[in-house]
C-alpha cells in the first residue's frame, strides 16, 4: 500500500517548523508543533479533505517543546481517540512541563544565570505546551506501527535528544527524522545534540537506510548556507546526511583542540576559538541555543 504525506507548516517565533500528515487508511500526524500552531491544524486537515476526528496516530520523532507542545491539544480534538507514541525515553516530556525546564538547566545552566533561564523557559513551557498527560504508547527501536495497513517501523535516533527516533513507511522509503539531520543548523546556525557520539552513530544508521524521501522537522542548512527543503529527495537526503556527520567532525575536531578554553567577555565563552575556527558568528543565546548543548556533549563525553 502506498500512501502520501502532507507537510504541514508550524510556524512558532522566529523559525519555521513542520508537522506531517501521513494519509494512510488509519490518519497519523508525524509531531504537533505547539499550542499556537497546533490550532491551525485541523484547518490544514479541512483543506485536504481530512478531518482531525479522523486522525488515531499522533507520532512523536522526540521530546522538544516545538515537537509535542501541541500533543494535548490535538489528542483533544481527536475526542482522545488517536494513539499518541513516542519513545519512553523522551516520554517525560510529554508528561511534564518542569521537565524542559530541568533539561534546560542541565544543558545551558553554567553559559546564563540559571534564576533567569529558570524563569524563561518556565513561561516557555506554559505558553507553548497545550497540556499535560501520559501518552497512551510508548515504543522502542524495532517497534511496527499498523495505520489500517500501512506499517510504519520506528528506528531509534538517539543523540539530538537521548529518545530521538525516525518513523520509516515501510516498503516506500519515506523516513521522518524530526531533528535528527542538522547538517549546518537551521535559524541558528549551529546543530544542536545532546550526545555527539549518538547523534554521530544515528546518522550512519540513516545513512544505511538510503531513505527515497526525508522528512525534516525545519529547513536545516547546507554548507553553503542555502536552506534544504523540508522534504527531501534521495539525493537530497544523502546530501543531508553526509553534511550532518561532516559538521559533527569539524565541531568534534575543534572542540578538542579549544581544550577547556578560556574564560572572556565574549558571548562565546570559553569556547571563543572553537566559534572562529568553525565560523560561527550566530547568537549563542538565542532559543534554540545549540552551540553551548552541542559544546556541553563532547565536554561530558
Amino acid at each position: 500500500m502506498t500512501v502520501a504525506v502532507r507537510p504541514i507548516a508550524a510556524p512558532w517565533r522566529r523559525f519555521h517548523l513542520y508537522s506531517f500528515l501521513i494519509d494512510a487508511p488509519e490518519l497519523a500526524i508525524v509531531d504537533t508543533g505547539v499550542t499556537a500552531s497546533a490550532a491551525g491544524v485541523p484547518g490544514e486537515l479541512a483543506k485536504l479533505g481530512r478531518r482531525i476526528e479522523d486522525v488515531r496516530w499522533i507520532l512523536l520523532t522526540h521530546g522538544h517543546i516545538d515537537h509535542i507542545g501541541g500533543a494535548y491539544a490535538l489528542w483533544e480534538a481527536t475526542g482522545r481517540r488517536a494513539e499518541v507514541v513516542v519513545s519512553e525515553a523522551d516520554a517525560p516530556f510529554v508528561r511534564s512541563r518542569r521537565a524542559h525546564v530541568d533539561e534546560a538547566l542541565a544543558l545551558r545552566g553554567d553559559r546564563v544565570g540559571r534564576e533567569a533561564l529558570e524563569a524563561k523557559k518556565t513561561a516557555e513551557a506554559l505558553e507553548a505546551i497545550s497540556g499535560e498527560f501520559e501518552p497512551t504508547r510508548l515504543i522502542g527501536d524495532g517497534d511496527v506501527l499498523d495505520l489500517g495497513g500501512a506499517e510504519v517501523r520506528v528506528h531509534a535516533i538517539p543523540g539530538h535528544t537521548p529518545g530521538a527516533v525516525a518513523y520509516e513507511i515501510a516498503g516506500q522509503g519515506d523516513v521522518f527524522v524530526g531533528d535528527a539531520v542538522q547538517s549546518y543548523g537551521a535559524a541558528s546556525g549551529f546543530p544542536g545534540y545532546e550526545d555527539a557520539d549518538l547523534y554521530r552513530d544515528s546518522l550512519r544508521r540513516l545513512q544505511a537506510l538510503e531513505p527515497q524521501r526525508m522528512y525534516l522537522g525545519h529547513p536545516y542548512r547546507r554548507k553553503d548556507g542555502t536552506p534544504f527543503p523540508v522534504v527531501l529527495d534521495a539525493a537530497d537526503a544523502a546530501e543531508a546526511i553526509r553534511g550532518s556527520l561532516d559538521r559533527e567532525a569539524e565541531i568534534r575536531a575543534a572542540v578538542a583542540r579549544a581544550g577547556e578554553g578560556t574564560p572572556s567577555d565574549s558571548p562565546y565563552s570559553p569556547y571563543q576559538q572553537v566559534a572562529e575556527e568553525l565560523g560561527y558568528t550566530g547568537d549563542p543565546t538565542l532559543e534554540p541555543a545549540p552551540f553551548f548543548t552541542s559544546i556541553h556533549a563532547y565536554r561530558s563525553r
